[in-house]
């Protein structure tokens, strides 16, 4: 099944080693079953909720978590019940034995508040407000919403729980860049964190920590616990969030900002940060890192930068040539993107990508 390839460099920063068709043959050979299994080392814990018609947006996020990462992965899906036997369909075809496992659960919230909970926002979006009091036996995780894509390996995300201080529970990233721009700050009737919030749809979290907290909060002098907090924030503020589950972690860490750890943009890279113009400096500098198509972006015709690596990470096939099966038509259709703002800066979008994939040959061809 292996046959010789002549690669050529790709674009100025672009390079492969030069026995291709080695490390073809490995993968087939080995890379796919045995790599993590002489590489021991911590699992990540990564969890989505899943509802309504995000079946096939989950699976490519899921997709695009496996291909780079280096450390095991247990994903954690909560998804409604009519949309389990699909998840296992298709996540019991991965061929990565070994290297992922994953664990269903049906939606679940305190059964005297369900109704409430369930209908804040997006269905079932407040999910992961519970998910220290649901998983109580998993140290860490990492949330991300449906709509997001990784871009290099979830260890590296993963690594910001060691520069956690003593303080901090959990890490997001900023909701703007740009406060002409922002929404907390010109629209928000509660308080929220820092100058322009903090978005929630990539949010990693020690659990422990978050699970022994006491919260300070607007509402008594008493401190409370995560699992007392949340539903007296909800009845006080119901009336003023727009952004259900997020606007309340813009309270909580605004009354506790010792608590978060905030990472760079190119984390939770959005439309906002390009279709203004581009005001993700440290992604313009580095490459996108994990691309957050909300606003349904990845399915309309809006920002079609977005859609392309999208299309292009479902359509790939695992263990195909990266380089000719993902990256190369990925480009092409990011170049037609460029009548657009986010197209203008569309090499931003790749830029980490190639790094990616140059980085995991090098991993195996390294054995």
């Amino acid at each position: 099944r292996c046959k010789n390839l002549s690669v050529s460099f790709w674009n100025s920063y672009w390079m492969l080693p030069s026995d291709v068709c080695g490390m073809n043959c490995f993968w087939e050979a080995s890379f796919r079953y045995g790599y993590m299994k002489t590489h021991p080392s911590e699992k990540m814990h990564l969890a989505v909720v899943a509802c309504g018609e995000r079946l096939e947006e989950t699976v490519t996020m899921l997709r695009s978590a496996i291909i780079f990462s280096i450390k095991p992965l247990h994903f954690h899906i909560f998804a409604e019940d009519q949309l389990h036997e699909s998840f296992k369909d298709i996540l019991d075809e991965f061929p990565y034995e070994g290297k992922v496992n994953y664990t269903l659960y049906p939606i679940t919230f305190p059964s005297e508040s369900a109704a409430e909970w369930k209908k804040l926002f997006k269905p079932c979006a407040s999910q992961r407000l519970f998910l220290p009091l649901i998983l109580k036996n998993v140290d860490s995780l990492l949330y991300v919403d449906t709509d997001i894509l990784f871009l290099r390996p979830v260890d590296d995300i993963w690594s910001f729980l060691g520069k956690f201080n003593s303080t901090q529970i959990a890490a997001m990233a900023p909701e703007h860049e740009e406060p002409r721009i922002g929404w907390y700050n010109r629209f928000a009737r509660h308080p929220y964190y820092g100058v322009t919030g903090i978005n929630s749809g990539v949010m990693l979290m020690n659990m422990t920590r978050i699970r022994r907290k006491y919260f300070k909060n607007d509402m008594t002098p008493v401190r409370l616990q995560w699992g007392e907090i949340l539903m007296p924030l909800l009845k006080k503020y119901k009336l003023n969030i727009t952004w259900g589950d997020q606007d309340l972690l813009n309270i909580m860490f605004f009354h506790n900002p010792e608590s978060l750890y905030v990472f760079p943009c190119q984390w939770n890279y959005r439309p906002d940060h390009c279709i203004y113009g581009s005001n993700c400096k440290a992604a313009e500098e580095e490459g996108i890192f994990i691309l957050h198509g909300n606003r349904g972006v990845y399915h309309d015709d809006k920002q079609p930068t977005f859609r392309a690596v999208y299309e292009a990470i479902k359509n790939y096939s695992f263990g195909d040539d990266l380089v000719r099966s993902l990256l190369q038509p990925l480009e092409q259709e990011l170049q037609k993107t460029m009548h657009t703002y986010c197209g203008r800066v569309y090499k931003v979008f790749i830029k980490q990508l190639t790094k990616s994939v140059r980085d995991l040959y090098a991993r195996r061809s390294k054995g």
